[in-house]
């Protein structure tokens, strides 16, 4: 969806790039599918940013029966590179214009993440921007609704790996002030944060009815309520003696 949403807007040229190969053609279909049945929905979303030829090629592309998921990306100049690896490109110095991910960050560790802002430090334009989303949230809530957003954060790190340390189901458990400082360290601008707090959440916390993990105990309720947010930053200009 991200890629499409790019080339709708007008970029020349999109490279997505998977750890493993998991772009499926009966997925985008699907994904397709979805964009052509809320079309107008979509027009007013992207409103004056949507490029009307594009979007009007993508839903013939939909319409056909003869799908094939290589013209698909041919046609809106997506480079799927699958295995991949974000912190290795090999991609040029300065050539992207925006380094992107969606719902990805909180799936990978701390030092990984390091080296694949370090990577987009070197491959992004000196205009370019970061403009990433990250879940904070217990994933096993999203198909449990008996557990809270925030139920993994009373866990020690050896307890939660118990559960989630594999390369299926692991996450990170950085809040959003964790990533903050992470971005800080590759010596990051933030220009815009969007960050959601869980009313839910925020409620259990205050009324002590979940306990967090030593780990978690210096954060503000705020931060740990914090289940969702956008974050924008820049490569900061290098300093000059």
């Amino acid at each position: 969806m991200t890629p499409l949403a790019y080339w709708l807007m007008g970029a020349k040229r999109v490279i997505t790039i998977d750890l493993n190969p998991y772009l499926k053609a009966e997925l985008t279909r699907e994904c397709l599918q979805y964009i052509a049945d809320h079309a107008e929905e979509i027009r007013t979303l992207f409103g004056r940013l949507l490029n009307r030829n594009r979007f009007e090629a993508l839903l013939y592309l939909q319409r056909q029966h003869d799908f094939d998921l290589h013209n698909a990306l041919d046609l809106c100049h997506i480079v799927y590179m699958a295995p991949g690896d974000a912190a290795r490109t090999g991609l040029d110095p300065s050539t992207i214009d925006f380094h992107t991910s969606f719902n990805v960050f909180e799936h990978i560790p701390r030092e990984v993440l390091l080296a694949i802002l370090a990577e987009g430090n070197r491959i992004i334009s000196d205009t370019g921007l970061f403009v990433h989303r990250v879940d904070y949230s217990d994933h096993f809530s999203h198909s449990d609704t008996r557990i809270s957003p925030i139920n993994f954060l009373q866990y020690s790190d050896a307890q939660w790996n118990r559960y989630a340390g594999n390369r299926y189901m692991y996450m990170n458990r950085l809040r959003h002030d964790d990533f903050l400082a992470l971005f800080a360290s590759v010596r990051h601008t933030i220009l815009a944060t969007e960050p959601t707090i869980d009313t839910p959440s925020l409620r259990l916390l205050r009324d002590g009815q979940l306990s967090v993990d030593v780990r978690f105990g210096v954060k503000t309720n705020e931060v740990l309520a914090t289940t969702e947010s956008w974050i924008v930053s820049a490569k900061a200009e290098p300093v000059v003696a």
